[in-house]
């Protein structure tokens, strides 16, 4: 199957890209750009043939998002419909990456499925949600949506910015002592698990939404210590709650995905966490002979 990936600069645009086991198009921002018109959108894409769409782009700056509503509504949310009304056209279809951050306002304690009320707390989960469903308006069931969290890999050519683990290898090696939140509960996800599992739910014609995240749940204070655990390096880890960070966005208390309906396809269940941490470490060579 020929499928052209937008955002494929990006850490999960590439992973998508390197396991896809047909023809792969990669499309760069500056060749799919979706804050741009439909038209230019619908030409990206029309010039390349491909049966399916796997959008991995987005405007990802959580705390930005509060003052830069426009620019995350543009791509998150317009830049989706644009998106879902191009391959409409062209009979492709469409996979569409969102977020664990469509949740947040309930205060769930249990994994949440994917049928679950969403309720973002900041604008960033609010335009995510939006373009959820302006891509079903378009597409109805025929859309494959995947929600994931903390996402973390290889950079990608992209390179905007710098996810959790790699924050935390960077400021072990700068300070003495590190300030983490304690009270998010999520699951940080590893790309090349979530791309794998991306590609078995094409393979079985999915559609609708599917929650896609490793196995397990920790709060971001859980996972430096297991960072650190796994490197051997030893800064001094300090537990704060989020009203303490600062952060100029809220963040969801407990955000854990279900991935109950993934499961019910036949599809196992990704590794756990501290699993697939100590594998990307490996794989960016540090020893991880302390696990």
């Amino acid at each position: 199957m020929r499928a052209v990936v937008v955002g494929a600069g990006g850490q999960l645009g590439q992973e998508v890209c390197r396991h896809w086991p047909g023809e792969v198009i990669p499309l760069s921002k500056n060749q799919c750009d979706l804050s741009r018109e439909e038209s230019e959108i619908l030409q990206a894409l029309q010039l390349h043939q491909g049966e399916i769409c796997i959008n991995c782009a987005a405007y990802n700056f959580v705390d930005r998002a509060e003052w830069e509503v426009s620019a995350a509504f543009a791509v998150n949310a317009w830049g989706v419909q644009k998106l879902a009304a191009a391959c409409q056209k062209l009979q492709m279809r469409l996979v569409h990456i969102s977020t664990d951050y469509v949740f947040g306002l309930d205060h769930y304690t249990s994994p949440i499925g994917e049928e679950a009320a969403p309720g973002p707390v900041n604008i960033y989960g609010l335009s995510k949600l939006a373009g959820e469903y302006l891509a079903r308006q378009v597409l109805g069931e025929q859309v494959l949506i995947i929600r994931t969290c903390g996402l973390y890999g290889h950079r990608g050519s992209g390179g905007k910015g710098r996810h959790f683990v790699e924050t935390m290898l960077r400021l072990a090696q700068q300070k003495q002592t590190l300030r983490v939140v304690d009270d998010q509960i999520c699951t940080p996800s590893y790309t090349a698990d979530v791309a794998e599992a991306l590609i078995r739910l094409v393979e079985r014609r999915a559609g609708g939404i599917y929650h896609v995240v490793n196995s397990g749940s920790c709060s971001w204070y859980e996972f430096a210590q297991a960072i650190f655990r796994l490197t051997g390096l030893s800064p001094r880890l300090e537990a704060i709650r989020s009203a303490d960070y600062g952060a100029a966005a809220r963040r969801p208390h407990y955000s854990v995905l279900s991935t109950a309906k993934m499961q019910q396809l036949g599809l196992p269940p990704l590794r756990p966490w501290s699993e697939a941490l100590a594998a990307y470490l490996t794989e960016i060579g540090y020893a991880t002979a302390n696990r």
